[in-house]
């Protein structure tokens, strides 16, 4: 018989009414617990047996809740939530260049990006995103707002040939750029990755820099690629050759890159990808949004190549709710293709899990619930009344607008979220610097 003196100790122990592991086709657990010690998962067991074997600090019992992996949000700009309505209704081109950039360049700057990013934030959180990735000015900002939400992520500072308020020229970006790598090398939240912006925005040489620098340091490289389909005209009048061809001859296309959007994918395009192991990012709703087009995620999957989801920013989309892409994802596959099996529920919700981990390169740190990774995890309230009756967690977690019920969301087994409330973030002031925001930017 075991003795209160013969129990491991542990800092928190989980016990859910389902778990979702993610390792497991069609898996759900009843009646299990996780245990949680020194920020990993330390074991997955009947909740009974948990019980006999360890000690905790603390045991959260969510008897109405699913815990499942947290969300990883693999694309999007967290600044930008401060501009989220700002311009709506027209497509990329014209959204850009004639609204997005020209506000950006008259408000951009280190209080913008903080107070935007911990906007992002707070609502990636409540909606159940534990890690996300991010391209923005003044990333070092980033990396402070991160620091303090206790969130995970990657940022992928930008690289443009025209100036910002952050830098000069695509020099001066890499120069940023690397400082903030060297800053961030031993930082166990935030990772460094490149990120061009676009074939269209970065020159051949600046390209050349990129990929010699980010083959040196074994970095990733995110980039919008694909996007629309004029950007495949320009691209072929210009350089002879689709954008994705053109990253493929400068040695850009590794199991390291990221390539945002992909809308316009053609059968070459698809060999290419298989041959290189890069990875996409599929933005539904920012797509169709914009007007912009429709990744073919089905057919992308089945050729073996690892797509995840992103949001984009909160100014294109309107939302950071990935719980809300996952359920996008999955119907437009099922439309697009006109087979009902397309994208099942299961697949969806690996898409924004496993395969996100894997896209960030950290699919052996996160991304499911299993043994030694870390202890980022979420639990969903089924017992509200738009979850009834659940016969299917899986199918319940994608169908039906679940991020409202967001109860729990931990970090390295930190709660970050408790009982639907933020606890590192203050709501009520993040509301407050948004609304003197719009004040700003609406009145001028």
């Amino acid at each position: 018989m075991t003795t209160a003196t013969d129990k491991l100790q542990a800092d928190l122990i989980i016990s859910p009414g389902w778990i979702i592991t993610m390792t497991q086709p069609g898996k759900v657990l009843r009646d299990c617990s996780v245990v949680i010690c020194e920020q990993k998962i330390a074991a997955i067991m009947p909740t009974a047996e948990a019980r006999l074997r360890y000690s905790a600090d603390t045991e959260d019992l969510l008897p109405d809740a699913v815990l499942m992996p947290g969300l990883v949000n693999t694309h999007g700009h967290a600044a930008m939530s401060l501009l989220r309505g700002f311009a709506d209704d027209m497509p990329l081109q014209p959204w850009l260049q004639e609204h997005i950039w020209p506000t950006e360049e008259r408000w951009v700057s280190e209080e913008f990006v903080r107070d935007g990013t911990e906007l992002g934030i707070a609502e990636m959180l409540l909606s159940g995103t534990t890690c996300f990735s991010d391209m923005y000015f003044f990333p070092d900002q980033v990396a402070a707002s991160i620091r303090k939400a206790g969130i995970r992520a990657q940022i992928a500072f930008p690289v443009l040939e025209f100036p910002s308020a952050w830098a000069r020229n695509a020099d001066d970006y890499i120069h940023k750029g690397l400082s903030l790598y060297d800053d961030c090398k031993n930082d166990a939240l935030v990772d460094i990755a490149f990120g061009p912006h676009a074939t269209y925005t970065v020159n051949d040489e600046s390209l050349s820099k990129v990929v010699s620098l980010a083959g040196e340091l074994d970095a990733p490289i995110q980039i919008h690629l694909h996007e629309t389909a004029q950007e495949i005209e320009d691209g072929i009048a210009q350089d002879g050759c689709r954008p994705l061809e053109k990253l493929q001859q400068f040695g850009a296309l590794t199991s390291l890159t990221q390539c945002a959007h992909m809308t316009q994918v053609s059968d070459s395009d698809i060999s290419t990808l298989q041959q290189t192991g890069a990875h996409i990012l599929h933005c539904p709703q920012s797509n169709m949004k914009l007007a912009s087009g429709f990744c073919p995620a089905e057919k992308l999957l089945d050729a073996g190549i690892n797509v995840a989801l992103g949001t984009d920013g909160a100014a294109s989309n309107n939302s950071l709710n990935l719980f809300a892409a996952v359920n996008l994802a999955a119907l437009i596959a099922k439309g697009a293709t006109g087979n009902a099996a397309a994208i099942n529920a299961e697949q969806a919700l690996r898409m924004a899990t496993i395969n996100g981990a894997k896209a960030l390169g950290r699919e052996h740190e996160i991304g499911s619930i299993e043994v030694g990774k870390y202890a980022d995890l979420i639990a969903i309230d089924m017992a509200t009344i738009q979850s009834q009756p659940l016969y299917n967690p899986l199918s319940q977690l994608v169908y039906t607008d679940c991020a409202g019920q967001l109860s729990h969301l931990w970090v390295n087994g930190r709660a970050l979220v408790a009982d639907g409330e933020l606890q590192t973030l203050d709501q009520e002031e993040i509301i407050g610097k948004a609304r003197s925001w719009q004040q700003k930017i609406g009145g001028n």
